[in-house]
């Protein structure tokens, strides 16, 4: 009886030893993770740095999101500003006083600017021979290659990897179905969009349209993926398909995702429907004709679309506030009267 309770006492000990050799995940990097996870894997899918490696340098190189370098500028990476940015910059005391840093619109752009950063520089070209589920190739070749002067680097990177289980995201099954997840549940499938009035009103504008046929259009080019780009007042665009995705679509033609909605008055949440007008640049001020009529089933948003006309300009000079919809027969002006 005695030898059992030994035994007892003895697994006891050895189960709080190792409860105790498990490290709670620091709050600030499972916020982070869960924030941008979906990120690390779609840059993954596309460039194939392991989504293990991204997310832990943005931990890393960012704090968390909260250093001023993220917070002010988007830069989680950070990556300073080079010889051939031309976008807008940020300074800030690293190295040296006042250095010139990378500014980017949203994290988006910092995440995508970072796979760029890594694959279109022949110093890091060796590191795509590793295997995806490499990350302590990663994280030594990242260092061997000049990503970052501390010395300790790579055993910083590989910690908190393994600390938080990144490696999870390394897995390109599980990895495609976090992305998927993640898409779908940031779509919303409703035909309007919610705005409001300076008065605090709420308003709505339609946003599902009778779709234009290719055959009115000029074709301009063809995609990688073989998909017909065509143009109109002067702005390539394409013609939405099935199973289209704004990160497919900024993917095949090689943009940004928020490029893709806001360039079409839209927003993430937004769902696409086949067929739909889609701009690959920002529509223009004016059209290419000065007025039209408003027929059956039209909305203002897809005259917008119709004639590649930003619909702020199109409710302004139409002396409209947004999502007043004029009545079928109106004439709208595309143009200042």
């Amino acid at each position: 009886m005695k030898q059992y309770f030994a035994i007892i006492i003895l697994l006891s000990v050895i189960s709080k030893a190792l409860i105790a050799q498990v490290k709670p995940v620091n709050p600030d990097y499972q916020a982070y993770i869960e924030k941008y996870s979906y990120l690390a894997v779609r840059e993954m899918q596309l460039y194939k740095i392991p989504a293990s490696i991204t997310l832990s340098q943005g931990i890393i190189e960012s704090n968390c999101g909260k250093s001023p370098l993220a917070k002010d500028a988007n830069n989680h990476f950070g990556i300073k500003c080079q010889k051939d940015w031309t976008g807008e910059t940020y300074l800030f005391d690293d190295d040296k006083e006042q250095e010139c840093f990378r500014k980017y619109n949203n994290p988006e752009e910092s995440f995508r600017d970072h796979s760029l950063f890594l694959t279109t520089r022949t110093r890091y070209s060796e590191l795509f021979s590793l295997e995806p589920s490499d990350y302590k190739g990663w994280a030594r070749g990242l260092s061997k290659c000049g990503y970052a002067t501390n010395p300790n680097y790579p055993d910083i990177l590989i910690r908190v990897i393994e600390d938080c289980q990144l490696f999870r995201f390394d897995d390109s099954t599980k990895a495609e179905q976090l992305a998927a997840n993640k898409e779908k549940n940031e779509k919303i499938n409703s035909p309007v969009q919610a705005e409001r009035k300076s008065d605090g009103s709420q308003v709505y504008f339609q946003k599902s349209y009778k779709m234009p046929s290719g055959s009115e259009f000029k074709l301009r080019d063809v995609s990688k993926l073989g998909r017909k780009v065509y143009e109109n007042n002067g702005i390539p665009f394409i013609f939405a398909l099935r199973n289209d995705t704004w990160h497919s679509i900024a993917s095949e033609f090689g943009i940004y995702s928020f490029q893709v909605f806001k360039q079409n008055d839209l927003e993430e949440s937004d769902a696409i429907a086949e067929g739909q007008i889609l701009y690959l640049e920002p529509k223009k001020r004016q059209a290419a004709v000065p007025t039209c009529v408003m027929g059956a089933g039209d909305s203002m948003y897809s005259i917008s679309q119709r004639y590649g006309i930003k619909l702020s300009y199109l409710y302004k000079y139409n002396e409209l506030q947004p999502g007043e919809e004029p009545v079928t027969g109106t004439t709208i002006h595309l143009r200042k009267k």
